[in-house]
C-alpha cells in the first residue's frame, strides 16, 4: 500500500497474537501499529492518537468487543473498525455490524485476506467526507477544510485550494509532485492558472502551518516540485 504511513490500532488481550499480527502489518504493510489488551486502553489509545483502521477483537477481558465499538463511534471515530472473532454466526456478524463496526473477521484467518479487506476499507474511507489523515503535529479533515493541532489548542482554517493541496500531495507519500501535476489535479486543466498561483497558495500554507515559513519542514520543496514530510 502506497503513500503516507498509515496508523493502525490493534485491540486483543491475546499477547503472543498480537505482538505476531503487529510485526506482521508493520514488516509487510508497513504500517504503524498501536497495541491494546482492554476496551478501556483501546478507547484511551483512540482519543490521544488518531488511526487509520481499527482491529478489535470481541472478547476482550473488560467489556464485549461490541460495545467498544459503539463507545467509539458515539466518540466521533469514523475510522474502519473490523471485528476479530472465534465466533462464526450470521447472528454473531450482524450485531458485530449493528455496533459500527465496518466488517467482521472470523479467526483464525488468512492474513492475506485480513490484508485485502484493510487495504479495502481504507481506500474506501479516505474517499469519503469523514476521511482524516496525519499531516506532521496535525490531524486534517479536508471535508472540513480543517488542521487540528494534537494539542487540540490550535485549529487552522484552509481555503478549498489549500485543502486540495494538502490532500494530494498526502496522498502521494514521500514521493514529490510536480507542480504541474499538482496544477492539473488542484485546477484542473485552466489555460490561465500558473505555477506562479500554485507557488503562491503554497506560500499562504507554509505561513499557516510551519512554525518557522522561511525554513519548511512539513510542506517542502523538491527540485520541480513539492513534497509532505510525514
Amino acid at each position: 500500500m502506497s503513500g503516507a504511513t498509515r496508523r493502525l490500532l490493534l485491540v486483543d488481550d491475546d499477547p503472543a497474537f498480537v505482538e505476531t499480527l503487529a510485526q506482521q502489518l508493520r514488516e509487510i504493510d508497513g504500517f504503524a501499529v498501536a497495541t491494546a489488551r482492554s476496551g478501556q486502553e483501546a478507547m484511551a489509545a483512540i482519543k490521544n492518537a488518531y488511526a487509520d483502521v481499527v482491529l478489535l477483537d470481541i472478547g476482550l477481558p473488560d467489556m464485549d468487543g461490541r460495545e467498544v465499538c459503539r463507545q467509539m463511534r458515539r466518540a466521533g471515530i469514523k475510522a474502519p473498525i473490523i471485528m476479530l472473532t472465534g465466533a462464526d454466526t450470521d447472528a454473531d456478524a450482524i450485531q458485530g455490524l449493528e455496533s459500527g463496526a465496518s466488517d467482521y473477521v472470523t479467526k483464525p484467518f488468512r492474513l492475506g485476506v485480513l490484508q485485502a479487506r484493510i487495504r479495502a476499507h481504507i481506500r474506501q474511507h479516505e474517499l469519503s467526507d469523514d476521511a482524516i489523515f496525519a499531516v506532521g503535529p496535525y490531524t486534517f479533515q479536508p471535508s472540513a477544510r480543517m488542521l487540528v493541532h494534537k494539542d487540540g489548542n490550535k485549529k487552522i482554517r484552509l481555503t478549498d485550494k489549500e485543502a486540495a493541496i494538502l490532500k494530494y500531495l498526502y496522498r502521494a507519500g514521500e514521493r514529490a509532485v510536480p507542480r504541474e501535476t499538482l496544477l492539473g489535479e488542484v485546477w484542473g486543466y485552466n489555460a490561465g492558472v500558473t505555477t506562479h498561483t500554485l507557488e503562491t497558495h503554497v506560500y499562504r500554507l507554509r505561513q499557516k502551518i510551519e512554525p518557522n515559513p522561511a525554513k519548511a519542514e512539513l510542506l517542502v520543496t523538491e527540485p520541480g516540485g513539492y513534497r509532505l514530510n510525514p
